[in-house]
């Protein structure tokens, strides 16, 4: 072996080195482009992934705005909403007491007599309500009735209080008045009209304003059988009809006497009257017996009143006579008891009651037999202004007497 053999040999070993050593570096190349695509393509990925996260959130962020948008113009809609709608609430609540205050305006009379603040207050319920409804305004009716009474009656008229009477009742100190009336001496079993003011201080079970029972069959007294219900006793009949069974409640001229549960309120000046129908005797049977409240009509039945007599003694104010005892008295206070012994027709109660208080005396009057001004501000006794001399006396079944008012 020469030496060019040698060298030969040695080129073909640096030619197969080098051969190898592209190929190395040829698949070391393809290698790391391979990395480096496959890093190329996961961090591709990974921003695909990166990016639609970030759509999503957008996204997600986007239409959260939008709920919230939704929800902030759905709440100002709402207070808008409320808003309006107490408005118009307002609106409502400021229309209807003005037009109750030009309804009490157009149909209260003006006082006859010069009165202080209370006792005109006092003198008609409407007077009452106008004070709740604006005291301004009713301070200035106040004072335009007691001028047109001064101009009316002269400088030098005499001012004359309304009266009224106040009873403790059956739980309080049970004053009362007797008097020498009965109803079978003016024959009310053929036909009366009964009307009085009542202002109730307590409302509670069977509480009478006035009335005689001598037995069963002749009962004459009216009160309230509850704080939610009438008492009317005539003859053998008892009226208990509830003020939600007459419609009182539901009756927009009534509507203001009676609480949520359909009891009557205290505090304030009523006016209930009663009619029996006229008849020349018993035998014509049952005739109607009309129940008014501040001139409504709340009840009307047809009974009859039959038996009359007995010894009992006459009729009490503040409370039932009961043969001869005290009975139920009502905490009250009572004004202007007019009874007549013929019926009054419908036209009539209302006018007393749209006349108030002062502005109805009975005096003189076709067919009273009984009226009770309770207008003497003192004494003990009070005077039958009907000419029939039934005078009341003050008493009491127990601690106290009556109190003018």
């Amino acid at each position: 072996m020469g030496f060019s053999y040698i060298k030969s040999k040695q080129k073909k070993w640096e030619k197969k080195w080098r051969l190898e050593e592209e190929l190395r570096l040829k698949e070391e190349e393809e290698r790391v482009a391979k990395m480096e695509a496959e890093a190329r393509e996961r961090e591709e990925r990974a921003y695909q992934k990166r990016r639609l996260l970030e759509e999503q959130e957008n996204e997600r962020l986007r239409l959260q705005r939008i709920e919230e948008k939704k929800v902030i113009a759905k709440e100002k809609w709402d207070n808008q909403r409320d808003t309006l709608v107490t408005q118009a609430k307002e609106h409502m609540r400021i229309n209807n007491m003005l037009e109750e205050i030009r309804v009490i305006i157009g149909k209260r009379d003006p006082s006859l007599q010069e009165l202080d603040w209370t006792n005109w207050l006092l003198s008609d319920p409407l007077n009452q309500r106008l004070a709740e409804l604006d005291l301004e305004i009713a301070m200035a009716m106040f004072k335009r009735d007691n001028l047109l009474a001064k101009r009316r009656h002269g400088t030098r008229g005499k001012k004359v209080a309304v009266g009224a009477l106040a009873f403790g009742g059956a739980e309080g100190n049970r004053s009362y008045l007797t008097t020498d009336f009965n109803p079978d001496t003016y024959n009310l079993n053929l036909g009366f009209t009964v009307s009085y003011w009542v202002r109730p201080d307590e409302v509670g079970d069977l509480m009478f304003a006035f009335g005689r029972r001598h037995n069963s069959n002749q009962r004459f007294a009216y009160g309230i059988n509850t704080a939610k219900a009438i008492y009317a006793g005539v003859g053998s009949n008892r009226i208990r009809s509830t003020w939600a069974a007459m419609d009182a409640p539901d009756n927009p001229q009534l509507a203001e006497l009676f609480d949520g549960e359909n009891q009557l309120k205290t505090g304030r000046f009523i006016h209930f009257a009663v009619t029996y129908a006229d008849r020349a005797s018993t035998s014509e049977g049952a005739v109607a017996h009309k129940i008014y409240l501040n001139g409504a009509l709340i009840k009307e039945n047809t009974l009859n009143w039959s038996a009359t007599g007995g010894g009992t003694s006459g009729m009490f104010i503040g409370a039932r006579n009961n043969v001869g005892d005290y009975n139920n008295g009502w905490a009250c206070a009572l004004s202007h008891l007019a009874i007549f012994d013929k019926e009054q027709s419908s036209t009539y109660i209302q006018d007393i009651y749209n006349a108030g208080r002062a502005g109805t005396d009975f005096t003189g009057q076709s067919g009273l037999v009984g009226y009770w001004k309770f207008n003497k501000g003192s004494g003990t006794t009070v005077t039958d202004h009907s000419g029939n001399g039934n005078d009341g006396t003050f008493a009491t079944d127990g601690t106290g007497l009556p109190t003018w008012l």
